[in-house]
């Protein structure tokens, strides 16, 4: 029988990392928590062994120089960094204020919960140890949610790991994995967070691969393909926005595109430019292209063609990392008429084939242009 899927997602898309609004002056009884293990133990393990441990710690002078152990591990860093950016609008100020009020108050939790397992990662990449592991962590944290307690995911305590072990006792060939302080939520009235929605983050059949709509088939061009290539860049996104807003770089980067000239005399949204681009099977052609996005340090996008019916698609963003930048380059075909309607059009049998092909093309183009992007802004070049 189905589960009541509203309730399984509001479960699933409200089960946050509580820190400001645990209770820490309510007592969590010992069964409940078992219970949360029990169903958390019911999630996959590799070879179907046994071998996560659970350790609950309540005791109040073991709790205090745990968290005197996780504050000089990195806590009393993230409560300094806290005191320094409160008040400035930093965009990692919320997520710092909530973290350090964890680490002020760690020893005052009515119960941490360290999450073992036997063994030890060898670097092999093989499966077996943390894939046997964080899955039931986390069915700890859904199960604890559905009974009005809360928790944050920590691993903050890993970088004294061996002080961790030596108080708790815990024996060679054990690693930890994580640290779950348990507590009832003050309030129930948790919501979803800001997420990118997944068709921008999914994938098909080949990496980076995207389409604006559901296929049931082979893609067509009505179906939207695309590409997205990304890469991190060492630099802030005021540092990247030079490069990405300038029409003429991708042109000593790419092999199809040639360069552009501003057709409008000031940049911006509304703007338009004349690209240039060459294929040994395509000849020469000239494209005329719209900003249909201008975001200054965060988005620089334009449609060929036909702004409102382009044919094709193409943006860069800039996404904030908290001291790096991640650079993501995407291009949609279609919907409109292009070049490549007219290849479709003369073999409608191979639509598929010849999508695939130019979106190999487009990916290796967008990747050098994206790593070349990388190597200016970091002086690699």
């Amino acid at each position: 029988m189905a589960f009541p899927t509203d309730e399984t997602d509001r479960l699933l898309s409200t089960t946050r990392s509580v820190r400001r609004r645990l209770d820490l002056e309510r007592d969590v009884p010992e069964d409940l928590i078992l219970d949360c293990i029990d169903l958390a133990e019911q999630a996959p393990t590799g070879g179907n062994q046994t071998s996560r441990r659970w350790l609950v710690i309540r005791d109040p002078k073991t709790k205090g120089r745990l968290a005197d152990i996780y504050r000089e591990a990195g806590g009393d860093w993230i409560i300094d960094n806290a005191q320094r950016v409160a008040g400035t609008g930093h965009r990692s100020e919320r997520t710092l204020d909530s973290a350090a009020h964890l680490a002020r108050h760690l020893q005052d939790v009515p119960a941490i919960v360290l999450v073992t397992i036997y063994g030890e990662h060898d670097s092999s990449g093989r499966p077996g140890l943390f894939d046997s592991v964080i899955q039931s962590a986390w069915s700890f944290c859904l199960a604890l949610r559905s009974r009005g307690l809360g928790s944050a995911w920590t691993t903050l305590h890993l970088g004294a790991a061996d002080r961790v072990a030596d108080l708790l006792g815990l024996p060679e060939g054990v690693t930890q994995i994580v640290l779950l302080p348990v507590a009832w939520t003050i309030g129930d009235d948790f919501r979803p967070a800001p997420r990118r929605p997944a068709r921008e983050i999914t994938w098909f059949d080949q990496w980076g691969y995207t389409t604006q709509r559901p296929i049931s088939g082979p893609v067509t061009l009505a179906d939207g393909p695309g590409v997205t290539v990304e890469v991190d860049v060492k630099a802030s996104p005021a540092d990247v926005w030079p490069y990405i807003s300038d029409i003429e770089l991708p042109a000593r980067f790419s092999e199809e595109f040639q360069g552009a000239e501003w057709i409008s005399e000031t940049p911006g949204l509304g703007a338009t430019f004349v690209g240039r681009n060459h294929r040994d099977d395509m000849g020469d052609w000239e494209v005329t292209c719209h900003i249909v996005g201008y975001e200054e340090n965060r988005v620089f996008a334009w449609n060929s063609v036909d702004p409102e019916n382009p044919a094709a698609q193409w943006r860069f963003e800039l996404i904030d990392l908290a001291g790096s930048t991640r650079l993501r380059f995407e291009m949609v075909l279609g919907p409109g008429p292009s070049g490549l309607t007219a290849v479709i059009d003369s073999m409608p049998d191979r639509e598929a084939m010849i999508i695939a092909n130019r979106q190999k093309g487009q990916t290796e183009n967008m990747r050098l242009t994206v790593d070349g992007i990388r190597d200016l802004v970091e002086g690699r070049t």
